[in-house]
């Protein structure tokens, strides 16, 4: 609940007294003014109140936490939003793909240069491809609305406000195995 001395930082934008019970007190303390006024700036104070009001409490602290994510991504993109730094991960994520893809294809070359004689007629395997997605074969998963995001500008975004975390994981294959590798 706020209290009468610190009014939570929506009150204060909104320059009025913050009552208890205040719907935005949880949501926005008064230690981050600029979280409420990107949201009001994007959504609206009225249209945050109704959207809070109309869903579940356990509901409110992700809704608004998605607000405020959007609402910065706005501001520092008025155009693309949090599209554009999709855009921009997957464009970080085809290019580590390609890089995947010619580290494995050299490695293969490799490992198929040290076989012996003998083993020379077993075809190597191809390095894995994309996994396609099962709800639209003809888009590899990671596309954006069928290539979308390749007509995309530039990012504007020099720092998010998330951290990146990578999930590696590794796959073996053998040359002149002559087994299918499974898909990344």
């Amino acid at each position: 609940m706020a209290s009468y001395n610190s009014p939570c930082a929506a009150c204060k934008f909104l320059r009025r007294k913050c009552m208890p019970g205040c719907i935005f007190a949880p949501y926005f303390p008064p230690e981050e003014p600029q979280k409420f006024a990107n949201v009001h700036k994007i959504f609206g104070a009225s249209n945050v109140t109704k959207l809070l009001n109309d869903i579940l409490p356990h509901q409110r602290e992700d809704a608004v936490n998605s607000l405020a994510y959007e609402a910065e991504a706005r501001v520092r993109d008025p155009v693309y939003g949090c599209v554009g730094a999709i855009s921009f991960l997957q464009r970080q994520v085809d290019r580590l793909q390609k890089e995947l893809d010619a580290a494995n294809a050299d490695l293969i070359r490799y490992a198929c240069n040290e076989v012996p004689p003998n083993l020379s007629s077993i075809q190597p395997i191809t390095p894995p491809q994309r996994s396609i997605d099962h709800y639209n074969p003809t888009r590899r998963v990671g596309d954006i609305h069928g290539g979308f995001y390749h007509q995309l500008p530039p990012n504007n975004f020099p720092n998010y406000p998330y951290d990146l975390q990578w999930n590696t994981s590794t796959s073996s294959g053998n040359c002149g195995g002559g087994g299918e590798q499974g898909n990344i």
